[in-house]
């Protein structure tokens, strides 16, 4: 059967009219749904604001209005597809206030930035609603109450940033579900208790900080597993026990571990030289003790070493040289034995050398004056023998020297410290070195601040006028010695001078 012309062309016109009619009721009502969905944002947003107690700089003020479009206020940013907001920023506007519930509704919401202001309050637990965010940065603010367990339903979480507030209380163990968490910082709050053991699969994380809180407990031996963590910053809490053995066999790309401050003790694990991308080792104000490992001298990209204040013992290890890169090595307050292996003073990149309160022996080479990138050296309160060697005049960036409690002998010449950045120099209780103080002093030692040479006993001569000179004097200590003649007046022209004995 043939339909005729017409009637064909009648039909197509009214199925192309139908599909003409349902393409305008799609873009109507997408652009009707756009509409409400742009007006909740700005509704959310200008709960904010509400809620905004101080705005000294106006920043939200003159921005944030009605008659704006939301995509062009300040700190808003809106996605190109959806034309909802994706990014809020209002970090360092000094704003005082709270975060409002309505904050629920900015559910296209991926990055929200309130850093360096002063929020306070809790955190409402309707954010939970933000299903698409992975970046929050709300560290110094004052927020207070918990740190949310909601955090471990929002499944594309990255970047969570809470350090410098007021939370308290445990770490939830919901955390642990955030999957795709990448970099969790909570240090500096008064957080409590153990860190959950699950935070240990978390293994996307690359940087885990907890630093000053008052967690207690053993460190889960499951976060010494995330191959992907380059990071741990434990310092500052009361976290006890060993360290494992196997502590660097999971951590192949790590670069900074921070665990100083705490109450752990026991040995140090060989296994640290697999840490073989290691740059900081922090595990200084601890109870460690045992030996330092001759392990660690594999560590060639290890910058910074703190070892201080624990109770090791034994030698420094001759290895310790190999550490070409180091640039503060710190082991005071322990119970070191023996000689300063000669190959740390080639480790031509050291800023900081503190070997104080040790029971370290011997005499200071001249090899001593490789070091000239040396800006601190600490080696009180220790039995050094022999003279000071002249090569010190080398260290040409030196800015605090401290010899002092040792038993050095010898003539002390002033013109070995003729160096123009030493601000600080302490040779008291060396009771074998002898001396003057040159007249010149005021030009050997420009910008020196402290001088303490209380002790020496062979100390003779003159206070000289020169040391009027000293401008930025604030310390100078002298009893104990064979010093003659009268105070010079000029000392009256040292303004900074806070204590003279």
């Amino acid at each position: 059967i043939f339909l005729p012309i017409y009637a064909i062309m009648e039909k197509a016109f009214t199925s192309f009219l139908l599909i003409l009619l349902l393409l305008l009721q799609y873009v109507m009502a997408s652009s009707a749904m756009t509409q409400i969905n742009i007006t909740t944002d700005q509704s959310a947003l200008l709960s904010l604001k509400s809620q905004i107690i101080s705005d000294p700089s106006h920043f939200l003020d003159e921005s944030w209005s009605p008659d704006i479009s939301v995509c062009l206020w300040v700190g808003v940013t809106c996605g190109s597809r959806h034309q909802r907001v994706k990014s809020l920023n209002l970090s360092n506007m000094a704003l005082t206030g709270r975060i409002p519930r309505d904050f629920r509704n900015l559910t296209f919401l991926v990055s929200l930035d309130l850093e360096s202001n002063n929020f306070q309050g809790n955190l409402p637990q309707e954010m939970a609603h933000l299903r698409r965010l992975k970046f929050l940065r709300l560290s110094f603010n004052n927020f207070m109450g918990k740190v949310p367990s909601w955090f471990g339903f929002l499944h594309q979480l990255q970047f969570v940033s809470l350090m410098n507030n007021s939370f308290s209380g445990s770490i939830p163990l919901s955390l642990s579900n955030a999957s795709r968490l990448e970099t969790l910082k909570i240090s500096y709050n008064s957080l409590q208790g153990n860190i959950p053991e699950g935070i240990g699969n978390l293994h996307n994380m690359n940087l885990l900080a907890m630093q000053f809180n008052q967690l207690t407990g053993s460190i889960p031996l499951t976060i010494f597993n995330i191959s992907r963590i380059e990071l741990i910053s434990f310092t500052g809490n009361s976290f006890s026990g060993d360290l494992p053995n196997g502590l660097c066999n999971g951590l192949p790309i790590l670069k900074g571990l921070y665990l100083s401050k705490n109450n752990l003790h026991g040995c140090m694990p060989t296994s640290l030289s697999n840490c073989s991308q290691l740059q900081v080792l922090s595990l200084s104000f601890n109870e460690f003790d045992g030996p330092i490992r001759k392990e660690i001298g594999r560590l060639n990209n290890l910058q910074e070493l703190y070892l201080g204040t624990n109770q090791f013992t034994g030698i420094i290890p001759q290895e310790t040289g190999n550490l070409i890169n180091l640039v503060k090595l710190s082991v005071e307050k322990n119970h070191i034995t023996g000689s300063v292996p000669i190959s740390i003073f080639n480790i031509t990149s050291l800023q900081l050398l503190s070997l104080s309160a040790n029971n370290l022996k011997g005499t200071l080479p001249r090899e001593i004056g490789n070091l000239t990138k040396m800006q601190h050296l600490h080696l009180s309160t220790n039995t050094f023998i022999g003279e000071i060697p002249k090569e010190i005049s080398n260290l040409v960036e030196l800015e605090k020297l401290d010899l002092a409690a040792n038993s050095f002998s010898g003539r002390l010449d002033m013109e070995t410290f003729n160096i123009s950045g030493l601000r600080a120099i302490s040779l008291t209780d060396n009771n074998n070195l002898s001396g003057i103080l040159p007249p010149n002093i005021g030009s050997i030692l420009p910008n020196i601040e402290e001088i303490d040479l209380a002790n020496i006993n062979n100390l003779v001569g003159t206070i000289p006028d020169s040391i009027s000179n000293c401008s930025e004097l604030t310390f100078l200590d002298l009893p104990s010695n064979k010093l003659t003649g009268l105070i010079p007046t000029s000392l009256g022209y040292l303004t900074r001078l806070q204590y003279l004995n």
